[in-house]
């Protein structure tokens, strides 16, 4: 009898065991379960995020760290499902049910993937395929070009559409969501990066990505081939001593007249005489057929050596030298050297604002600026790079 007992209470005890493993191995295979479809949400939710309006990407724009962080989230998910599965160990009602939760979640994770109904959301665009429209000031005509046809020649599924125009009316196109990209001599400051974020609800980046310089030309005839900061006031307002006429690229609202108003004249009155042109090259052929006429444009125009239009341009005008900032009596040119150190009086930022809430063309064609291929495009075009150090030839100057 004292045996009889003794097996009962062995066996129950094992009984107890296997039952107590049952329920703990039951427990486990559950929070696979759950934590696997949880993981598996978590990760498509990454991969699609970018298709939808959110705040988070306003603050956090998608880029293809979500899409690789998404993945190793499905992959993993997808393992912890496996495994508890494999343990096998729940009831056959229990493992209906998580079955019909699995479909449940693999269902709405295909919806979401679709992206939103409206689809107004939907980006079609990568850094390597697809179409935008970007606004540039007039000013950087030739180095905008030639960046987008390097950028379109490396990826020949993209296709940027550039529309050139005054830089006041670049800057209208911030709060325009057709236009992706505005590049000019513009900085916003917080507020006016919050009023675009607030009003087109995208994220928006700006960066210097070269300096630029104003350039002074002169017609061939011209013995005003040296001038003071002092002089280029006067001139400007009028008050030279012999009657030269300044030719500009407009009259109002470019960045070149911008910059002569308030970084040269201080905010003082520009000289009722003063000559607007349409463009940057109607600047120069102005000056070329007019003795007393000098004129304002931005360096990119006249700068490339290796450019056979600007060198056509540097037969009708020449280049006239300003006093350096640095060494009073020193006159120097706009070359990358002396625009780099601020030698040359005249210089500028450009810089570019972008406005995307996902990594699309806008994205990669900043990032290609930004580059070593972009910025040797900037430094071959004799402005000065803004993102890159490269070996600058020291500039000659003249008394």
């Amino acid at each position: 009898m004292p045996t009889l007992t003794r097996d009962m209470t062995i066996k129950s005890n094992e009984d107890y065991e296997r039952q107590r493993n049952k329920q703990v191995a039951g427990m486990r295979s559950m929070l696979d379960y759950a934590m696997g479809v949880l993981i598996i949400f978590v990760g498509v939710f990454l991969i699609v995020r970018h298709k939808f309006d959110l705040a988070l990407n306003k603050r956090f724009p998608p880029d293809i760290i979500d899409l690789l962080l998404g993945i190793l989230f499905v992959i993993y998910g997808v393992w912890r499902v496996y495994r508890g599965y494999k343990k096998n160990i729940l009831n056959k009602d229990s493992m209906q049910v998580w079955r019909l939760m699995i479909l449940g979640f693999v269902l709405t994770a295909g919806l979401l993937s679709c992206g939103p109904g409206n689809g107004k959301s939907a980006y079609t665009d990568t850094p390597v395929k697809g179409t935008i429209t970007i606004s540039a000031d007039e000013s950087f005509k030739p180095i905008v070009d030639a960046l987008i046809q390097v950028y379109e020649s490396n990826n020949d599924s993209t296709k940027i559409n550039v529309q050139y125009k005054p830089e006041s009316e670049c800057i209208k196109d911030l709060w325009n969501d057709s236009i992706r990209m505005i590049i000019s001599t513009v900085k916003l400051t917080d507020a006016q990066v919050q009023s675009v974020v607030d009003s087109i609800h995208v994220v928006v980046k700006q960066l210097p990505i070269a300096r630029d310089a104003v350039a002074v030309i002169a017609n061939p005839a011209s013995k005003d081939t040296l001038l003071t900061m002092a002089e280029i006031q006067m001139i400007l307002k009028g008050t030279y001593n012999r009657p030269l006429v300044p030719v500009l690229d407009g009259l109002k609202s470019t960045s070149t007249i911008r910059f002569l108003v308030d970084s040269v004249l201080k905010g003082q009155k520009l000289t009722d005489n003063a000559k607007g042109a349409n463009t940057s090259d109607s600047v120069i052929n102005y000056v070329a057929n007019m003795p007393n006429a000098i004129g304002f444009i931005g360096v990119s125009w006249i700068g490339n050596q290796d450019d056979a239009r600007q060198l056509s341009f540097l037969k009708k005008v020449k280049i006239v030298q300003l006093e350096s900032s640095d060494k009073p009596g020193k006159y120097v040119l706009p070359v990358q050297a002396n625009i780099y150190t601020k030698r040359y009086p005249m210089t500028r930022d450009l810089t570019y604002i972008l406005k995307e809430g996902h990594r699309g063309l806008g994205t990669g064609f900043a990032d290609f600026m930004s580059g070593e291929i972009g910025q040797l495009i900037f430094k071959k075009a004799y402005l000065m790079p803004g993102r890159r150090n490269f070996i600058i030839r020291p500039a000659e100057t003249k008394e």
